[in-house]
């Protein structure tokens, strides 16, 4: 398959080694996945949204546009075009503040405009996605938070507004969340066998 990943961190994709201030284990796990694809045979398509150097903002143009069905951001348009090329994505990121980093969830506001990657052929009734390649989608996340005060006092917000409140809002269904919690606690030797489980994971995507 065609997998397209979206990867959101400061540091970039280049993070993936053990330097200390200049590691993530979103990168390490990015590396992993990575090697897993195309050890599967998959093409790998990487937007590194930092390196790329995506404005997540959206100005009162771009607003604009977006009413009017445009895209008017060089970047955005290409991401937009990757999309429809893939046919299966993978989202990458820390989950701060119980949420997706601002890049990201730039991305769902921008890049995901209504009239290009859906449409809404009734208000107030579900949207139809235009991704018509895609055959799943994945969400990798690393946190700090315990994962079951995550799910049990939060109600694991990041899948609501990723998984309920995008793809399933455009009645897409093929979804799975792998969760990294408590990583910064964990021995190197514990952290690299998570790395190796990740990558045979996403060898046979």
């Amino acid at each position: 398959m065609k997998v397209l990943i979206i990867f959101d961190h400061p540091y970039t994709a280049t993070a993936s080694e053990n330097i200390p201030h200049q590691r993530s284990y979103s990168a390490a796990l990015l590396a992993a996945i990575t090697k897993g694809l195309h050890s599967g045979g998959h093409q790998v398509d990487l937007i590194d949204l930092h390196a790329d150097g995506f404005n997540p903002v959206m100005s009162a143009e771009e607003l604009s546009a977006w009413r009017q069905k445009k895209t008017v951001d060089p970047l955005v348009k290409d991401y937009q075009q990757r999309l429809f090329e893939a046919e299966h994505i993978i989202f990458i990121f820390p989950i701060w503040w119980e949420s997706m980093p601002a890049s990201t969830k730039g991305f769902l506001d921008k890049v995901f405009s209504k009239g290009i990657i859906y449409e809404e052929p009734k208000p107030g009734r579900p949207f139809v996605s235009q991704l018509k390649k895609l055959k799943g989608v994945s969400l990798v996340t690393v946190m700090a938070t315990p994962a079951f005060a995550y799910r049990w006092i939060f109600g694991n917000p990041i899948t609501k507004i990723l998984f309920r409140g995008t793809f399933r809002k455009m009645g897409f269904h093929k979804l799975k969340w792998y969760n990294y919690a408590g990583m910064d606690n964990r021995t190197l030797e514990v952290r690299k066998k998570y790395l190796e489980k990740t990558e045979k994971r996403f060898a046979s995507l």
